[in-house]
């Protein structure tokens, strides 16, 4: 996986899933997260095992950055994602300098965090997904401003980097209820 925001890791998650997801399975999800609901156990959960389900497929987290894979996460939120993936044996690899693809795989450098030379690496993948990048369009803002139109840029329109659902919501709301 080369990208590591949000869609990175949401598209990580749900390929190392296999059968019911735990998101739509309370049972699953309990047992996943080692929750008691009987509470035979102190608090429900204290000696209670996690039952995590082999992954579906070995995955690679790629990120550019040399920060902590998931850093930018939602507050409350991103440390369920990057728990879920580390218990399916996702590997979150920061600092990831992309070089080629070719039959043995994805050739990278990995320069940890304030090391000054990185390590060359070919990671023997199969596929390679790509979540990264984003670029905003606006060939046709111009156009259509020209053409005297109203044109509004909001979500990935406006900014594409580190992409925000939270905020792209936000500008849609707004806009809808100043039109």
């Amino acid at each position: 996986m080369i990208g590591a925001g949000g869609i990175g890791f949401d598209v990580s998650e749900f390929i190392v899933h296999k059968g019911t997801s735990a998101a739509i399975d309370t049972d699953h999800f309990m047992r996943e997260w080692g929750v008691d609901l009987s509470v035979a156990h102190r608090g429900g959960i204290q000696g209670v095992e996690p039952e995590v389900p082999e992954p579906a497929r070995e995955v690679y987290l790629l990120q550019r950055k040399a920060s902590k894979v998931g850093k930018n996460l939602g507050k409350t939120t991103g440390w369920i994602h990057r728990t879920s993936l580390k218990n399916r044996q996702v590997q979150m690899v920061p600092g990831v300098t992309y070089r080629k693809i070719d039959d043995e795989g994805l050739h990278v450098t990995v320069t940890p965090k304030g090391a000054e030379q990185g390590e060359d690496r070919v990671l023997p993948v199969d596929t390679i997904i790509v979540c990264a990048g984003q670029e905003p369009l606006r060939e046709l803002q111009s156009d259509l401003e020209a053409a005297g139109l109203p044109v509004h840029l909001i979500g990935g329109s406006d900014v594409a980097a580190e992409l925000d659902a939270k905020r792209a919501i936000n500008q849609g709301s707004r806009l809808a209820a100043e039109l």
